[in-house]
């Protein structure tokens, strides 16, 4: 219901917009690949739950004017008029994109401790859901504890376009980022985020493959520009391409921002 509710205002304010004469509107949602941490019937079962919550529970609605098959029983009575009011046509969908998924079925506590399920984004996630948040093995992490895998901004993005089709608008990855807590050097006063710039050097990598695959994509935002307030972990995460002195204010673009800079400029 909360979800549906989120949704509605989202339908309202497109036609309150439209009506004040606003153009090129949108929305922006999170969105991730999942992907099946096993090979049984139960993982399987999971990771769709997983992915229909996650992705499907907002981009059908608001895309095919549907909601996933078997969450009827969840939402608040009947909703026909309300999808005809959050499926009013977008001129572009919005994507954050951080790294995929791997979920799988449950597993009793004792095996339960190489499951990531236990926090999410700083939020602790029930433990008696029928998933489980499993890592990604293999990859680099983040300070966030969040792999890095760019590859599957491209996968994501055809997701999109397979299960959507003539539907989705053209796409703006509205975030991309990496928390990492590189500050300033203590006698030179630069701040090398090698491991950011890598980072993005990859996502921009995948996203001109998928853009090469088809995908109409406008637009790519990196989160963030400056350090910044990141939700229930405060102030612990960086995210920026410069660095916020938390104490001075003091702001120190980092080598990520110029790289940034000089790729913009090139048309790279």
């Amino acid at each position: 219901p909360v979800a549906h509710h989120q949704l509605l205002a989202h339908g309202l304010g497109v036609q309150a917009l439209r009506a004040a004469g606003a153009r090129e509107i949108g929305i922006a949602a999170s969105h991730s690949p999942v992907w099946t941490a096993g090979d049984s019937d139960d993982d399987r079962a999971a990771a769709e739950l997983y992915d229909t919550l996650t992705n499907r529970l907002f981009a059908d609605p608001v895309l095919t004017g549907t909601y996933p098959a078997g969450l009827a029983s969840l939402l608040p009575g009947p909703v026909a008029e309300d999808l005809r009011t959050i499926s009013a046509p977008l001129d572009w969908y919005g994507i954050n994109y951080y790294n995929p998924m791997r979920v799988g079925a449950p597993r009793p506590t004792a095996a339960a401790a190489a499951d990531t399920g236990s926090s999410f984004g700083g939020i602790e996630i029930p433990p008696d859901l029928p998933f489980a948040v499993r890592q990604i093995e293999g990859r680099e992490l983040t300070d966030f504890g969040w792999p890095v895998v760019p590859d599957g901004l491209r996968e994501l993005l055809a997701i999109m376009r397979e299960r959507y089709g003539d539907r989705l608008p053209p796409v703006y990855i509205t975030e991309n980022g990496c928390s990492y807590g590189d500050g300033p050097d203590p006698e030179t006063g630069r701040v090398d985020d090698a491991r950011r710039v890598a980072y993005h050097d990859g996502h921009v990598r995948a996203l001109h493959e998928a853009m090469a695959e088809g995908a109409d994509v406008r637009g790519y935002f990196i989160w963030s520009i400056l350090d910044n307030f990141e939700w229930a972990e405060g102030y612990r995460q960086r995210f920026g391409l410069v660095h916020v002195d938390y104490e001075t204010l003091a702001r120190t673009p980092k080598e990520s921002f110029a790289w940034y800079r000089d790729l913009i400029r090139s048309g790279g």
